[in-house]
């Protein structure tokens, strides 16, 4: 008997379904999507990588998954300038707008062909069935094809005499670097952040301990740096709170204090809590302040898992008042932490100019408020982790001018903070730069960016 056609079935599954499907396809989507709202929203990368509350497609990913995108996004924006210059000579036109996700797709997959260890063939293939998914990109699928395709066949000429590090760092940032550290620093600046930052260690104990413990090798004043990767959960150590991950340059301002043992210190804009834990694994009395509740909860935790006590309040800087002056106060103050781009991709891109100014008076306020808080005689140590002069030194020589006569600099020696004489300066600052050796070994290249003064009421 003829089979009559059932004109009741059921269409069998779209390519679409078929495609995400695909291994890969998912991380690719999700990272295309992070991209997109850090470069065009100006969401902070942090947050859409946050494992509890970022973005939903990244939650989730399986472990391997999350370490891809995460890999991907951040070669995005660290070679943004570059795939932004590449697309231009392979576009005949630009891409009009309202195309979907298109831009970022093509910019994942570029990533993926010229800065990270991923075959032509499975860049090209996903990206082309991520845009025929998007419902806006799907008329540009043959462009995506094409471009992606010229690249792979002409990736010399395509890339010959890019300017990496100029391109790599916007106008106005360039700009700044260029006139406060010279050309020749800028470059090296830039280039710095374009690898990837290491992962050092604060250490509750002897430092040249755990360098042995954990293979790694010494840093800065008293650091650890690691030199093999891995889960920083799994490391010897983390469960018993014998360490904490700091960077190098992030750990010499608390340095600047000397010994607090048994003195009354405020850790002023102190979440997460990495100088928190150094001050109190040195035997002060911390007040920890934070205007977030959430990140001073992170930080009580973070302090619990050290076996470290300090009292925390919760509260703007600029209407808290202390019952008593402190011994000493440090200051990290709010800013545009221009000097953690190694870690940071995504600060070139959702910064401004408008930034820095906004960011400068909120500075000057704290500072001009904390004078009274310490007392006679006392230190108060202000550091940014900027590589902004307007933050740094110029925020500096407006706060003596304002303070003339009732505090004065106290210079830095580079023994204080181990040896270090690259990152001080000719008027007693701390200056780090990302392009600056933390020790004595190849491993040990690269720091943040970060600044530091301190000064005695007198």
């Amino acid at each position: 008997m003829t089979r009559q056609p059932n004109n009741n079935r059921k269409p069998a599954a779209s390519d679409g379904s078929q495609t995400a499907d695909k291994p890969g396809f998912a991380a690719r989507k999700v990272a295309a999507d992070i991209l997109g709202n850090v470069v065009h929203k100006k969401r902070p990368l942090d947050g859409e990588l946050d494992t509890q509350s970022g973005h939903s497609g990244f939650r989730a990913l399986a472990g391997n998954d999350r370490s891809l995108v995460r890999a991907i996004v951040g070669a995005s924006l660290r070679h943004r300038g570059e795939i932004v210059e590449i697309l231009t000579r392979l576009l005949d036109r630009d891409i009009p707008e309202k195309t979907g996700r298109v831009l970022d797709i093509l910019h994942v997959a570029i990533a993926q062909m010229l800065f990270l260890d991923v075959p032509d063939r499975a860049a090209v293939s996903l990206a082309v069935d991520h845009a025929g998914l998007d419902r806006r990109a799907r008329p540009y699928k043959g462009l995506v094809n094409g471009v992606l395709r010229r690249l792979g066949r002409e990736r010399a000429d395509v890339t010959d005499e890019l300017d990496a590090e100029r391109l790599n760092t916007p106008d106005w940032l360039w700009t700044t670097w260029q006139e406060a550290y010279g050309e020749d620093l800028a470059r090296k600046i830039s280039s710095a952040h374009q690898r990837e930052a290491g992962l050092d260690l604060s250490v509750k104990g002897d430092s040249a301990e755990w360098v042995q413990r954990l293979e790694g090798v010494p840093v800065g004043a008293g650091s650890v740096r690691l030199v093999k990767k891995g889960a920083v959960e799994a490391l010897e150590g983390f469960g018993d709170g014998a360490w904490w991950v700091q960077d190098v340059a992030a750990a010499l301002p608390v340095r600047l204090l000397g010994d607090v043992a048994g003195l009354n210190v405020a850790d002023l804009c102190a979440a997460p809590g990495g100088k928190t834990a150094q001050l109190a694994a040195a035997g002060a009395n911390v007040t920890a302040i934070d205007i977030s509740k959430s990140r001073l909860k992170r930080l009580s935790e973070n302090m619990q898992r050290l076996g470290l006590s300090v009292s925390t309040v919760a509260s703007d800087l600029r209407r808290y008042e202390p019952s008593e002056p402190f011994d000493a106060v440090l200051l990290d103050a709010p800013c545009s932490a221009t000097g953690t781009i190694r870690r940071h991709p995504d600060v070139p891109w959702i910064k401004k100019p408008y930034d820095i100014e906004k960011l400068s008076e909120i500075q000057a306020e704290l500072l001009d408020r904390v004078v009274d808080w310490v007392k006679p005689g006392g230190l108060i140590v202000y550091c940014t982790c900027s590589l902004e002069p307007a933050e740094g030194e110029a925020q500096v020589s407006a706060f003596l001018a304002r303070q003339a006569g009732k505090i004065e600099v106290v210079e830095i020696d580079a023994v204080e903070i181990g040896g270090l004489t690259k990152c001080v300066t000719a008027e007693g600052y701390l200056r780090c730069l990302p392009c600056y050796e933390a020790g004595e070994t190849p491993e040990t290249l690269g720091m943040d960016g970060f600044f530091g003064a301190r000064f005695r009421r007198s």
